[in-house]
């Protein structure tokens, strides 16, 4: 580190000798303001580069509206992301994390804000990930309208980066789920995730650890891809889903299956004193989780509590509307399918499975 000398003689150490380049950061800010218009909707306000970012709700059509906001990260997958430079991927990962979550509450996702943190700011990692961020937001409908870029050494080893995301959401008050309407004899439609998504990658990478996997090989059960290829699929938004379902207000209440997999997100959706009954006979565990599974040597209750195992996005509806929801979902290129049914609480249980059997078989 070389050091300049003011008039009295004595060495100086800025700002940028200890690690942090202004100048480097806001020119970032330049360089991405271009690619984050593309997120632009009717409530956009503005620039990158402000205190805060502005957006104008009373521009969306809204006449009462409540505002739901959700934040996450996207865990240990950014390990694998680094390793496996899957950069862009990730930012997808990080818009569909958050807004599939104000999904759930029954709201459209407005805008979004993101932060990335860092020990050196290389800026071609950067500008993937805020490409995927953009290419998130358009798939999810909401602006980007700003976020933070924080260089900060020592903190972090060389090449390490966090990330971490925003989004706000509204809906009108009379349309807020609330899941004393979900009943007894409801169906409940089950929509196909695109993989692992962002949740579970701690077992992940203990199962390529201990079983000295090496991701950039061909895999067991893929023909055409490698592990790193699948493994780094980005988390599917369900934007457009919703949207299409919820177009006649016929939907009762939505789960996204995320952290505790298909144990622990389903009763989210619903009361205590009722069970959803998955029924497996409808569906096969995708070879990603059977390999998992046997990867683990875990039971299928802790795959379960652990994955998505296929299925990304529950919507809960009244059984003569479930029929037409399901093919009016696939006909803007989803998968979704009947996957169970709500009766009276079993056995303490909010949620079963009929036909684990079924999922065992190869």
């Amino acid at each position: 580190m070389s050091k300049s000398k003011n008039k009295s003689g004595k060495s100086t150490i800025t700002y940028k000798d200890s690690g942090v380049d202004i100048d480097e950061g806001n020119k970032f800010i330049s360089d991405i303001n271009h690619i984050t218009k593309s997120t632009s909707n009717e409530g956009s306000i503005g620039e990158l580069g402000g205190f805060g970012g502005l957006f104008d709700l009373k521009k969306c059509g809204f006449i009462d509206p409540i505002l739901v906001s959700s934040t996450d990260g996207v865990g240990t997958k950014l390990k694998l992301a680094i390793e496996t430079k899957s950069y862009f991927n990730l930012g997808i990962d990080l818009v569909a994390m958050c807004a599939n979550d104000v999904l759930a509450q029954g709201a459209r996702p407005l805008f979004f804000m993101d932060y990335y943190a860092t020990g050196k700011l290389d800026k071609s990692v950067a500008l993937d990930v805020i490409k995927g961020i953009t290419e998130g937001c358009i798939q999810s409908g909401c602006a980007l309208i700003g976020g933070e870029t924080a260089e900060m050494p020592g903190h972090y080893k060389k090449n390490d980066f966090d990330i971490a995301g925003f989004c706000v959401g509204a809906v009108e008050r009379q349309n807020i789920f609330n899941r004393n309407s979900v009943v007894k004899g409801d169906c409940v439609i089950g929509l196909s995730s695109s993989g692992v998504h962002s949740n579970g990658y701690s077992l992940i990478r203990k199962i390529l650890e201990v079983n000295c996997i090496n991701i950039f090989e061909r895999c067991e059960f893929d023909k055409i891809n490698n592990l790193a290829d699948i493994l780094m699929k980005p988390t599917l938004l369900y934007t457009k889903a919703f949207l299409e379902a919820t177009k006649n207000n016929k939907v009762k209440s939505i789960s996204h299956i995320t952290g505790g997999g298909l144990i622990d997100n389903p009763p989210r959706a619903f009361n205590k004193n009722l069970t959803l009954k998955f029924d497996m006979k409808n569906f096969e565990l995708p070879p990603l989780f059977k390999w998992l599974k046997e990867k683990a040597n875990i039971s299928l209750f802790e795959l379960a509590k652990t994955f998505n195992c296929g299925i990304g996005f529950l919507i809960f509806v009244d059984r003569k509307d479930a029929e037409a929801m399901i093919n009016d979902i696939n006909k803007i290129g989803y998968n979704a399918f009947l996957i169970g049914s709500i009766i009276e609480n079993d056995l303490n249980k909010n949620v079963i499975f009929d036909g684990w059997n079924f999922w065992h078989s190869n």
